[in-house]
């Protein structure tokens, strides 16, 4: 029977305004244009490529994958950009409109009404020393019983000692567990290594994900209470 629910953090719990400020690169500097859903997308299936072909790039520092990222980013937009000037543009930018880590619209709700169902609730990211620091500014780190942080306990997923400390910190088994995350080869494959069921968190159907020939799949965190024979946020808690 599940009775813990565990979370990753980024594209989970929390994500970026990178649309904006890539839309405000392409438009100032190169005066394109591409609407906010093009740009979404087109983010989505460069994680989603990096995810399946290049394990653990995304989560190391940008420096060395930043150009590459881009590249394959304008690719999906149907741009022929000069890449180094893009990222040259993309970087000054960032530093006069930081990019910042903010909650998904209900997620701190959502958490709550998971918790007045019964279920305990944790964390296990790969995630640099600031993890603490997005979750408390979100309002999503009293939310939680137990946060594991690759950074902390040095590993990372998809090793499956990762999962194991969690358990053990949670006095629980993989087979009360649920894993909820956005990568399939992260989330899914290390979870499974130690016989614990997961969830896919895509927000596009199965867009980037196409090489899965079936897994379950849910939009958002949002879904995870129907996914468990539960109602989903009541109006008075999703406010």
């Amino acid at each position: 029977m599940i009775r813990y629910l565990w979370f990753d953090l980024g594209y989970t719990l929390v994500r970026t305004n990178r649309e904006e400020v890539y839309q405000k690169v392409l438009l100032e500097r190169f005066d394109v244009f591409r609407n906010a859903d093009e740009i979404a997308i087109a983010y989505h299936r460069t994680d989603k490529l990096f995810m399946r072909e290049f394990q653990g790039v995304l989560g190391k520092d940008s420096r060395a994958f930043l150009p590459w990222y881009i590249g394959t980013l304008n690719y999906f937009l149907r741009l022929a950009l000069p890449i180094e000037e893009v990222t040259q543009a993309y970087r000054a930018l960032a530093q006069e409109w930081p990019i910042r880590w903010k909650a998904y619209e209900g997620a701190r709700q959502t958490l709550q009404h998971l918790r007045s169902l019964g279920f305990r609730l944790g964390l296990i990211s790969n995630w640099d020393e600031s993890a603490r620091t997005v979750l408390a500014q979100n309002g999503l780190d009293a939310e939680l019983d137990d946060i594991i942080v690759s950074s902390e306990v040095g590993v990372e997923k998809p090793n499956p000692d990762i999962f194991r400390l969690a358990m053990d910190r949670a006095n629980v088994t993989a087979n009360e567990c649920l894993y909820i995350g956005d990568n399939y080869y992260d989330d899914v494959i290390g979870s499974q290594k130690i016989g614990m069921h997961c969830l896919l968190i895509n927000a596009y159907g199965n867009r980037g994900v196409e090489e899965l020939s079936y897994y379950p799949i849910i939009s958002g965190i949002h879904d995870v209470a129907a996914y468990l024979g539960h109602p989903r946020v009541p109006q008075e808690i999703n406010r």
